[in-house]
């Protein structure tokens, strides 16, 4: 335990032994601890039982359509960016029992009301995988209607983040805000150094809870050459980014030109597999379905995930209303950057690129938008020059 005043929002720089504390802290205080693991060739989000869980000295690789695992050169804990996974599973689960009833002498009675929700702590998360949470709540918590399950189990996580000093070649964090560093919603974040300092980590609390828990790992003060250390990394990860979105007007862009051919385009690479809807972390659409047993006795109201680019989604009397690929992505991409904008003030995209690995045919949403921009700037040029 440090013998410095230790305050919210202050960094501090802690030894590696201290993450492996941080984890049993949380442990000990009941908090089922999910994190980074490796786990058939990929990193995906699971329980922690100890530090050596982590994809310790690992990283990915991704590409349009394209994924894969390869060693680091050190013994980083956090050197990874995201896998196909997000933690969005845990707050807004896949498949969601929301009611059962059972007919008891002729009467029929409720037997549950959602599943229980667990004492979670979301342990190493990215700060886009942090900012999606954010942005699941507009939708879930902070509107007219609330998510009883996702309330509550919002309300009882732990939030431990972990700042990124590398970025992956599909990321563009940048450009929706949401990274390469975290700037609030978290209980506690850190920052990985690996230098000819040693390999330490920078940390801070960002709530009371978290600084209850600070208070109890070996903390010393930054000095001058971490905090530089610290800044450089995180620099280094905002300017290697290789992809970017243009947010400027894109909403008008996008919403002005549902008719441009170059929807038709994407829609002939496109194979309406919903993948991107699956491995996006703000992407909440979903289907209820209604179970009942064969003798009428026990009846089950279950909530599953659905998307966009299944036909039935927008199935009504009479038909589905987006029955052309051309269609459904158009209207992904649009409510994703456009219109999501209108609804919570926010765009639905948070940068992580998942929707570009893992896409069978390597659709890139930041290419594609791009393209609109081009052809449409092109074609207003060209009429100015004709009225001139």
């Amino acid at each position: 335990m440090s013998k410095l005043k230790i305050t919210k929002g202050t960094k501090y720089i802690v030894k590696k032994d201290a993450i492996e504390s941080l984890l049993t802290l949380l442990k000990e205080q009941k908090f089922k601890t999910i994190g980074p693991t490796i786990r058939d060739n990929t990193i995906i989000y699971d329980e922690l039982e100890k530090i050596s869980d982590l994809p310790i000295g690992i990283t990915d690789i991704h590409e349009a359509g394209s994924y894969h695992l390869k060693k680091r050169d050190d013994k980083a804990f956090f050197g990874y960016n995201v896998g196909p996974f997000s933690v969005k599973k845990y707050l807004f689960p896949p498949r969601l029992t929301i009611l059962k009833t059972k007919r008891v002498d002729g009467k029929i009675r409720i037997i549950k009301e959602n599943e229980k929700v667990e004492k979670l702590a979301f342990f190493g998360i990215k700060p886009c995988e942090l900012q999606a949470i954010l942005i699941q709540d507009k939708i879930f918590i902070e509107g007219e209607y609330i998510d009883n399950y996702y309330k509550e189990q919002r309300d009882k996580l732990f939030i431990v983040t972990t700042n990124c000093t590398e970025a992956g070649s599909s990321c563009f964090c940048t450009s929706t805000h949401s990274g390469p560093e975290a700037k609030n919603g978290f209980d506690i974040a850190v920052t990985e150094l690996i230098d000819s300092g040693g390999h330490n980590f920078m940390i801070e609390a960002g709530t009371k809870a978290g600084l209850k828990i600070l208070k109890e790992l070996p903390v010393s003060q930054l000095t001058e050459s971490e905090i530089q250390s610290a800044a450089q990394k995180l620099e280094s990860a905002s300017n290697n980014m290789e992809k970017y979105l243009v947010t400027d007007n894109l909403k008008e862009l996008l919403l002005e030109n549902l008719n441009h051919p170059h929807w038709a385009d994407i829609a002939k690479r496109c194979l309406s597999c919903g993948n991107c809807t699956m491995v996006c972390p703000t992407c909440f659409c979903s289907n209820i379905e209604d179970v009942t047993s064969l003798s009428g006795e026990d009846n089950e109201r279950i909530r599953t995930w659905d998307s966009c680019f299944s036909m039935e989604y927008s199935y009504i009397h009479g038909g589905a209303v987006r029955a052309t690929i051309k269609s459904r992505y158009r209207q992904w991409m649009t409510h994703k950057l456009a219109s999501w904008q209108e609804q919570f003030d926010t765009l639905g995209c948070i940068g992580c690129g998942r929707c570009i690995v893992w896409c069978p045919v390597g659709i890139d949403i930041t290419e594609e938008t791009k393209k609109i921009q081009e052809q449409v700037t092109a074609q207003a040029e060209q009429s100015a020059q004709m009225e001139n």
